[in-house]
């Protein structure tokens, strides 16, 4: 047995590595596929100096579909700056097959200077000046609030959970985030954030498509700047990413049906917190599940061990009635399985520590905007959302996928929310799968 790597920048010390672009790698694998020779007799026939010529010779002979060879680039990466916290929202959604990451609210700029221009989210001419005034006041309320709850929380220590011998640098950062996580409702949707993804030419071609399907001005924008920087290193595969019929009618369809559930639910009123839990356990009479849950879960360490055939056969969905956009835009990261919203305004979470009465000219003036762009079927409407905005979100994967969001969210340090909602999520699991309760390593978050 002889293994050989290939890469676009071989390290040093690998002498049996090849340096190959992400399409030659791509076409040399997909012939390697329909050969016996071994990697080493073919790369012998490739001309690394010309490797265009390599690639399109080999393309020609092997006659398998785009997306195939185009899953066999290898991770691809691109960093994309300044784009709205929604884009960056709707990539993780539609690439699935994705790492990334995106920057926290904690280190991104807070100022109504830093969200997309009216022009370039298509908002309306004559809502452009509202939408701004109102992205003005949500900083305003914002930064009131961060100063405010750290100041709370220099003269009341308590109210930051943290064990009795926690350092005092790490204190103040811990005292600064007990402040920022609170004050963080009131960010605009719109706010800037960076974020970046690598994943395989197929991969982007999907996401890019999917962005150019949409009817939303900034997704067609970023679709096009993306396609234009892939097309520099796999132009051969990146050329299946234009808008397509079946990605613009399912994007059209649920589009109406966010606006429908949209207007049908828009409020700014708290509304108490729903968690819906189903558990298929279901399998094919001819291929029984014999292991028993404990014997599926006891074995692991921690939450990246690894689980039985009775955990990771079980599909789990779960879904919450009004879950704010701040936890959503985290949530929504967990890649495997399918997530769905709606991504409207059923409610307006804010934290026990805000006092809503001296906000409440704020939040009706952002309903009543967000009424606005509704009624009038407007894309841009998302734009109006701010991350306490709250709204249905559903989860589909598997039981070993969930137990680990589970264990994570309600884990050391974890966000207080994330740790109300999955702690919610759990116990419902846990009515239909009683015998992982005791396997199930949940949290409490602790410290903040």
């Amino acid at each position: 047995m002889k293994v050989s790597g290939l890469a676009i920048v071989p390290p040093p010390e690998a002498d049996n590595a090849f340096k190959v672009t992400p399409e030659l790698l791509a076409s040399v694998l997909a012939r390697y596929s329909r050969s016996n020779q071994g990697i080493g007799k073919i790369m012998e026939k490739v001309d690394l100096a010309s490797p265009d010529k390599s690639i399109d010779r080999i393309l020609k002979f092997v006659d398998y579909g785009h997306a195939s060879i185009g899953g066999l680039t290898g991770g691809i990466a691109m960093a994309i700056d300044d784009v709205s916290m929604w884009l960056a929202y709707k990539l993780f959604e539609v690439a699935q097959m994705a790492d990334g990451q995106e920057s926290s609210t904690r280190y991104i700029t807070m100022d109504p200077q830093n969200v997309p221009t009216p022009d370039e989210v298509g908002m309306p001419v004559d809502l452009a000046k509202e939408w701004l005034d109102l992205i003005a006041i949500a900083f305003e309320c914002y930064e009131s609030e961060y100063k405010r709850l750290d100041s709370v929380a220099v003269e009341n220590p308590e109210v930051v959970r943290a064990p009795e011998d926690t350092p005092e640098k790490v204190l103040k950062r811990m005292r600064k985030n007990y402040a920022l996580d609170r004050a963080r409702y009131f960010i605009p949707f719109a706010t800037k954030t960076n974020l970046a993804l690598v994943m395989s030419a197929r991969m982007w071609a999907q996401a890019v498509k999917h962005l150019a399907s949409m009817p939303q001005k900034e997704a067609q924008t970023v679709a096009a700047a993306l396609r234009s920087e892939l097309m520099k290193f796999s132009p051969r595969l990146i050329k299946h990413s234009q808008a397509e019929k079946s990605y613009e009618e399912q994007c059209r369809q649920e589009f109406s049906e966010s606006l429908k559930l949209g207007l049908a639910r828009l409020s700014h009123e708290s509304l108490p917190d729903e968690v819906w839990v189903n558990v298929d356990r279901s399998v094919p009479p001819f291929l029984e599940e014999t292991q028993e849950i404990e014997d599926g879960l006891k074995y692991r360490e921690n939450r990246y061990g690894y689980c039985g055939s009775s955990v990771r056969r079980m599909r789990v969905s779960f879904a919450w009635n009004n879950m704010a956009i701040a936890e959503l835009r985290d949530l929504n990261r967990h890649r495997t399985g399918h997530r769905y919203t709606p991504c409207i305004q059923a409610g307006f979470y804010l934290p026990p520590e805000i006092e809503r009465s001296s906000h409440q000219s704020f939040l009706d003036r952002q309903t009543r905007f967000l009424g606005k762009l509704l009624d009038r079927g407007e894309p841009a409407y998302l734009y109006g959302l701010m991350l306490g905005s709250q709204t249905p979100f559903e989860h589909s994967t598997h039981a070993d996928k969930f137990i680990y969001e589970g264990e994570l969210r309600t884990g050391l340090g974890a966000h207080y929310r994330y740790a109300e909602h999955l702690s919610k999520a759990l116990a419902e699991f846990y009515k239909q799968v009683p015998d992982a309760k005791d396997w199930i390593v949940e949290g409490t978050a602790e410290p903040e």
